[in-house]
């Protein structure tokens, strides 16, 4: 029967405390769990037939909660949903043939925690303040172009020119955002990873950090201290979360 594959970690000379770990536990659809090793790795696996496959909610949830248990007590590498192989002897290979780049990741992400945080904002409201703040700018360019001010294409370049305007001021906060938010956030020592949103959006912002697990409380107090900064915007922080985007590897 397939086997599906939930986590790779690090069991450091203690299989015992995981196969207890283990009996308490069940996989998608109520399936067993087990544990397939090489040398200090573990991939922790279940059975799965292919009508259970299909990636409902359900079956999601089921899985990740596999995940989280298990970094409860372990580092793991949690593994993409649907990572099946054909048999237990197949993942023993393949967890030999990557063991290296397991060892570096476990390494990387051991007694750490993973973060998200999403910043929203009300995009119009915010595009009309800064719009404002620019009109100065706005002013100087239409005088810059009087010589065309009988031409019937001048609405519509002066319309693109405040849309390029807008977007650029748009673009210039969110990086000042990022830019403080970084600054706030190397004293703790993480690993960030930074996503821009589209500006007609309301999350402007999406990131993921990657903290030692003592500096938890730290960061949460950054994140109030930046709330306070720019109450014009809505932080939420998540996590602590296994660590879902700092894995990089490709497996063969």
């Amino acid at each position: 029967m397939k086997k599906m594959i939930y986590s790779i970690l690090s069991v450091k000379r203690n299989p015992e405390k995981l196969n207890a770990l283990l009996v308490g536990m069940k996989g998608i659809s109520g399936s067993d769990l087990c544990a397939v090793s090489f040398g200090e790795i573990t991939a922790v696996v279940s059975d799965v037939k292919r009508a259970e496959l299909i990636a409902d909610r359900s079956n999601a949830i089921e899985y990740a909660g596999v995940i989280e248990n298990l970094a409860q007590q372990f580092t793991v590498l949690p593994m993409r949903y649907g990572s099946i192989m054909e048999s237990a002897e197949l993942i023993n290979k393949m967890l030999e043939r990557n063991y290296h780049e397991f060892q570096q990741n476990l390494q990387e992400v051991e007694n750490k925690y993973e973060f998200g945080l999403k910043i929203f904002c009300d995009s119009e409201k915010l595009k009309s303040e800064l719009k404002i703040k620019s009109e100065a700018d706005t002013q100087t360019t239409e005088n810059s172009a009087t010589e065309i001010k009988n031409s019937v294409y001048k609405d519509y370049l002066d319309k693109k020119l405040k849309e390029h305007r807008l977007e650029e001021l748009m673009l210039t906060y969110v990086n000042s955002v990022i830019e403080m938010i970084t600054g706030y956030l190397f004293r703790l020592n993480t690993v960030n990873k930074f996503k821009k949103r589209a500006i007609t959006t309301t999350a402007i912002i999406d990131a993921v950090f990657l903290l030692d697990m003592e500096r938890k409380d730290g960061l949460i107090h950054v994140i109030g201290d930046l709330q306070n900064q720019y109450p014009r915007l809505n932080f939420v922080l998540t996590g602590p979360w296994p660590p879902y985007n700092f894995v990089e590897i490709a497996i063969k």
